[in-house]
This record gives structure tokens, sequence and C-alpha cells, in this order.
């Protein structure tokens, strides 16, 4: 089994997702949402920086996957999110654990089927994936979509098999 965290890059909101993946099975582990506090940028990455190193302490993930940044009208706008997407890399390097990087619309077409798909759609195929699961918003479920995103695309599976070869 490997336990795998999907992050969800955002400076305001940081959506994070845990599962567990077993061979072609995943279940749900853990969801939520990282709200940066503070005025100031540096104050608001490092507030995002503690929460989410608190999720890795608490729930010790495998393998991790974080959303691509795609390119938008707003050059700042892009910018801030690339800085908070920095953070979502560097909680799991320190870590030690390796990265998988998904483009928004690879995550939406394995989750949904459809790869510009909306939040609602998403939601509602992650919910289905994931049966009984409370997940705590959209940002939580476009995380766990990450997740499964990464345990479908050889991520997860890759690891699971290196650590079954290596226990035998």
């Amino acid at each position: 089994m490997v336990r795998v965290i999907g992050i969800d890059p955002g400076l305001r909101n940081l959506g994070w997702g845990v599962i567990d993946v077993a061979g072609s099975r995943i279940s749900h582990v853990a969801n939520g949402v990282c709200t940066s506090v503070g005025a100031d940028l540096a104050w608001r990455l490092l507030s995002l920086h503690d929460q989410l190193t608190d999720v890795f302490m608490r729930f010790s993930p495998d393998s991790a996957a974080v959303e691509k940044t795609f390119v938008n009208k707003d050059g700042a706008g892009t910018l801030k999110l690339g800085q908070a997407r920095g953070i979502a890399m560097l909680v799991p390097a320190q870590a030690g654990l390796p990265v998988g990087e998904y483009a928004p619309n690879t995550v939406k077409k394995t989750v949904v089927g459809v790869g510009h798909a909306q939040k609602d759609q998403v939601l509602h195929m992650v919910r289905m994936q994931l049966p009984g699961a409370l997940i705590a918003g959209p940002d939580a479920a476009d995380a766990l979509a990450i997740a499964i995103c990464h345990a479908h695309h050889g991520g997860a599976s890759a690891l699971a098999s290196a650590v079954q070869r290596a226990v035998s």
C-alpha cells in the first residue's frame, strides 16, 4: 500500500487530499484546505508552508503530486500562484518524497473523462471514486483528484511495485 498526497496550489487556499493506493484500489484517508494568513506575501507563504508541513507530519505520505501552473492573462496572479506552487513542491521535497506534476487537463481527463471538466464535475467524480468521504470543498476535491491522477498514471503504483520487490 502506498499513501499519496495530492496538492492543489493556491495562495489563498491550498487544497490537499490523502489517499491510500493498493494495486488498483484507492481509499480516502483525509483532505482539507490550508488557508494563508497575513497581509504580507512572505507571511502568507510561511503560513502555507507551516500548515502543509503539519499535514505531512500527521499523515506521512509516501508520494506526492502537484498540479502544474497554467499561464493565464493575469501575469501577476500567475506569478503569485507559482510562489504557492513552490511551497507545494518544497514541503514534499523536504520530506524526501518524489513529486509528480500533472497539468489540470490531465487531472480532469483522468478523473472525469473530459479534459475541460468543470469544478462541480470533478467534485462529483471524486465523491464517486471515494464513497463516504467528506470533502472539505472544491480545493480539497481538486487535490484528491490530483492524488487519484497520480495513482492512475503510475507514480504511486510504480512506487508500490518497487517497495514490494524490495520486501520480497
